[in-house]
C-alpha cells in the first residue's frame, strides 16, 4: 500500500470521541452522518500537533464512512500568506490524506458571513461600539465581576446598520469602531460578554483582494462555515472549551432545521524539548535561528519529512498517544521512537563512515575489488542483498581505533584482531601519524580464509566494524542533526526567554564522509540505515552528484542518558 493511501492501515483506537459519534450515529442525530473538518489558519507551517489533529479529523470520518473538509480559516489578512495555504495541503496530502473537491475558505463565507452580521443587527443582537480595544477590554470585567455595558450598547438598529455599512464601505480608519453581539455582560462567561464579530482591518486578502475591508473574527466565522457545510463534528483543542457556548449561541441563531453541529474539545498535544507555538516558530525562521520552516530541527511536518521522518511514523504516533481530556506533556522520545520503529522495518541498509581513518590493507593485492555481499534489511526478507566493493584501501571510523585503548575497548588497537562487516578479518600491525602526532593510517594484515567475516577455524573476535572502500565510494556532506533545545519546557519558564534554551550543538556538519556506492543516485528523502550509526536521509539540498544526508535518528535514545547523569 502506497504512503498516500493510509486508510486500511491506520488502526484508529477508539476514544472519548469516536463513543459521542457512536452514540449520535444509533440516535440518528443528523441522519446518523459523519462529517469533519480540518480548519487550519494559513498564517505558518503546520506542525506535529496540526498532523495529530489531521489524523483525528480525517481517521474519525474514515472509521464512520464519513467526510473531511480541509477549510482554510482565513479571517485575518495581516498574518496570511498564499505560500501556508500550499504548504498545508502539500503537508495534509502527504500524511496521506485526502479531501476530495471539498476545499473550503472562510473568505467564501464573507458574503455570507456578513448578511448574517446584517440579521443580527435587525434582530437587536448586536451593534456598533466606537470605543477602542483597550477600553472595552477594560470594562470586560473579571470572572467572578460582571462587565460593563458599552454606552454604545443601545443604539438603535437604523444607526447600527447605517454604521456597519459604513464600516464595510471604508469610511473610518482601523480601530475606530467594531461590531459586537449583544449577549450578556454578566456572563460567567467571559467570551459571552458582547464580543467582538467584526474588525476594520485595510490590507488587501490573499484570496479576495481589496474587496473587503472589515473581517470576521474567528469564533463568529468559525461555527457558522461548520452550519453551512453541514459538519457533524467540529473536534478543537480544549482551550476552546470557553468558547463552546459562544459556538452554540451563534448556531441558535443562525438554524432552521434539525441539523446542528457539535463542537467537541480534546487535549493538544505538546511534547518536550519543543516549542508548539507557531508565533514562537516564525521567530526562529525570521530570526535566522533556523534556516526556515522545513529546518530538520523544527517541529513542523515539513521539517520533519526533509529530516527523514516517514508519513507512517507519525500516524502511528498520534494513535499511540491516543486522545483525552487533559492536558498533558509527551515525552518527544516517544516520536523517534515512533520513527526509528518505522525505518527499522523499511529503511535500506548501507555502510557509511562520518570520520575517516584509512586502513591499508599491506597483504591484499594492490588494484582488486571483490564484491561482498551484504543483506539489505534483515527485518524484511524479501529486501535482497547488495554487493559491497571491497579494496586494499579502506576507510573506518576513527572512533573505532585506539593506539592505547582501556581495558574493554573491544574495537581496532595494535596487535588486535576485528571483523570487517561481510567482509575479512583484519590484524593491525603498524600506526602511521602525522607530523603533529595524529593518526592518519593504519597498515593492517587480514585473513583470506575469513571471507565473507567467518571465522576459519572457529576463533573469535570481539569487535565487527562498519567500513568503506577508499576507492570505491560515494563522497557526501553529512548534517547530524540534535534537539533544538536543551530544556524539556523552553517556554515553560517564567521570565526567561525559550530561546535561551536552543542547543548549540543542535546541528554538526560532517563535509567529508564516504558511503558505499550503492546510494549513488538516491534521491531526496530516500532514507538509510547507516550500520552502527543511525537512520539518514538524502536532503533537499542534493544536487547532481552531490549527496547530503540528514541524521533522522540515532538508533537508540541516547538522551536518557544525558537526563539521568
Amino acid at each position: 500500500m502506497s504512503e498516500s493511501s493510509p486508510e486500511k492501515e491506520m488502526v484508529v483506537k477508539k476514544n472519548f470521541i469516536h463513543q459521542i459519534v457512536e452514540e449520535e450515529i444509533k440516535a440518528g442525530k443528523n441522519g446518523a452522518r459523519v462529517h469533519t473538518r480540518f480548519p487550519p489558519e494559513p498564517n505558518g507551517y503546520l506542525h506535529i500537533g496540526h498532523a495529530k489533529s489531521i489524523c483525528l479529523n480525517f481517521g474519525t470520518a474514515q472509521k464512520y464512512n464519513g467526510l473531511t473538509n480541509l477549510r482554510f480559516d482565513d479571517t485575518n489578512p495581516t498574518k496570511e500568506e498564499t505560500e501556508y495555504v500550499d504548504s498545508i495541503k502539500e503537508d495534509v496530502r502527504w500524511l496521506g490524506f485526502d479531501w476530495g473537491d471539498r476545499e473550503f475558505y472562510a473568505s467564501d463565507y464573507f458574503g455570507k458571513l456578513f448578511d448574517f452580521a446584517v440579521k443580527l443587527i435587525r434582530d437587536g443582537k448586536a451593534y456598533v461600539d466606537d470605543q477602542d480595544a483597550e477600553t472595552i477590554s477594560s470594562q470586560k470585567g473579571t470572572p467572578t465581576r460582571p462587565g460593563m455595558e458599552s454606552p454604545f450598547r443601545n443604539r438603535s438598529v437604523e444607526e447600527n446598520l447605517d454604521l456597519f455599512m459604513r464600516m464595510k464601505a471604508g469610511e473610518f480608519n482601523e480601530g475606530d469602531r467594531v461590531l459586537r453581539a449583544k449577549i450578556d455582560m454578566a456572563s460567567p462567561n467571559m467570551h459571552m460578554r458582547d464580543p467582538i464579530i467584526y474588525r476594520i482591518m485595510k490590507t488587501p486578502h490573499h484570496r479576495t483582494g481589496d474587496e473587503w475591508c472589515i473581517y470576521p473574527m474567528y469564533d463568529f466565522a468559525h461555527g457558522q462555515c461548520d452550519y453551512w457545510e453541514g459538519i457533524t463534528h467540529s473536534i478543537c483543542t480544549l482551550e476552546f472549551e470557553v468558547h463552546r457556548p459562544l459556538y452554540d449561541w451563534f448556531i441558535d441563531q443562525l438554524m432552521d432545521s434539525d441539523y446542528r453541529p457539535r463542537q467537541i474539545e480534546f487535549a493538544r498535544l505538546n511534547l518536550t524539548y519543543t516549542v508548539m507555538s507557531k508565533r514562537k516558530l516564525l521567530e526562529l525562521v525570521k530570526d535566522k535561528h533556523v534556516t526556515g520552516w522545513d529546518d530538520p530541527r523544527m517541529p513542523t511536518i515539513s521539517g520533519l519529512r526533509r529530516r527523514g521522518y516517514t508519513p507512517a511514523s507519525i500516524r502511528n504516533f498520534s494513535d499511540r498517544i491516543g486522545v483525552t481530556k487533559v492536558d498533558g506533556v509527551i515525552d518527544v522520545a516517544l516520536l523517534e521512537h515512533s520513527v526509528r520503529e518505522d525505518l527499522n522495518k523499511h529503511a535500506q541498509r548501507v555502510m557509511g563512515v562520518l570520520d575517516p581513518l584509512k586502513v591499508v590493507i599491506t597483504n591484499y593485492p594492490e588494484g582488486q575489488v571483490e564484491e561482498m555481499e551484504a543483506i539489505n534489511n534483515p527485518e524484511n526478507h524479501e529486501a535482497g542483498t547488495r554487493q559491497v566493493p571491497f579494496t586494499r584501501e579502506l576507510y573506518i571510523e576513527r572512533d573505532d581505533f585506539m593506539e592505547n585503548p582501556p581495558k574493554k575497548f573491544f574495537r581496532l588497537s595494535p596487535g588486535t584482531e576485528v571483523r570487517l562487516r561481510y567482509a575479512y578479518f583484519i590484524t593491525c600491525n603498524e600506526v602511521v601519524k602525522d607530523e603533529t602526532g595524529k593518526v592518519i593510517e593504519m597498515r593492517c594484515t587480514y585473513d583470506p580464509a575469513s571471507r565473507g567475516g567467518n571465522s576459519p577455524d572457529g576463533r573469535k573476535v570481539k569487535a565487527t566494524l562498519h567500513w568503506v572502500s577508499a576507492t570505491e565510494n560515494v563522497k557526501a556532506e553529512v548534517r547530524l542533526y540534535d534537539r533544538l533545545f536543551t530544556d524539556e519546557e523552553p517556554d515553560g519558564h517564567k521570565d526567561v526567554d525559550f530561546k535561551d534554551f536552543m542547543n548549540p550543538d543542535s546541528l554538526q556538519v560532517l563535509p567529508d564522509c564516504y558511503i558505499e556506492p550503492f546510494v549513488k543516485g538516491a534521491k531526496p528523502l530516500d532514507s538509510f540505515q547507516f550500520e552502527r550509526l543511525g537512520y539518514f536521509n538524502v536532503d533537499l539540498d542534493s544536487c547532481g552528484e552531490k549527496l547530503v544526508f540528514n541524521r533522522t535518528a540515532q538508533l537508540r535514545d541516547t538522551w536518557a542518558k544525558h537526563k539521568h547523569k
